[in-house]
């Protein structure tokens, strides 16, 4: 792969893992940055895709697919995932659920010049709740998705892929 290939972390990527890692349901709050992934995920006859109206729901809902014998992502924004906090330690940490969350890292930068404070309590909330993370900025950076998932499952705990590209690839 050459460097404009791997700069941005492409839908199409994100979809090979979603597949490689056997995901039956993407529980996620609909947003601009994803609709190219959306279109994808759609598309694709081996998910179901499940919107919720607020990123706390996503934690119960993942809970129960896990439950019932599904393979839950969830797909939701940093701010929505500090918002979630008292569902993720509930839901998620509590009932050790074995989920990957994959979060867009809004307002950061790989320069450490953060656009949006969002970004400056990210990672701070992350160890807060004591929630291994993987940054992920392009496809390149992509392997750390299934990294996540083998760390799921071998943890029963959820874990994060911050997604440090924002999804630039995302729309087109």
């Amino acid at each position: 792969m050459n460097d404009a290939t791997t700069a941005v972390l492409s839908p199409e990527t994100v979809l090979q893992h979603m597949k490689q890692n056997d995901v039956t349901d993407v529980v996620w709050l609909p947003d601009s940055e994803t609709n190219w992934l959306y279109m994808l995920m759609k598309a694709e006859p081996s998910l179901r895709l499940i919107g919720v109206t607020r990123e706390g729901h996503a934690c119960s809902i993942a809970a129960g697919l896990h439950a019932g014998g599904r393979k839950p992502l969830i797909l939701i924004q940093n701010t929505g995932m500090m918002e979630s906090g008292d569902s993720i330690r509930g839901w998620l940490l509590g009932m050790n659920v074995p989920v990957v969350l994959m979060v867009g890292y809004r307002g950061w930068t790989r320069h450490g010049v953060n656009t949006d404070t969002a970004a400056t309590y990210t990672e701070r909330f992350l160890m807060a709740f004591g929630i291994n993370y993987y940054l992920v900025e392009s496809d390149a950076d992509a392997p750390r998705i299934t990294v996540a998932f083998e760390e799921t499952a071998r943890t029963r705990r959820p874990v994060v892929v911050l997604v440090g590209d924002e999804y630039h690839g995302f729309n087109r």
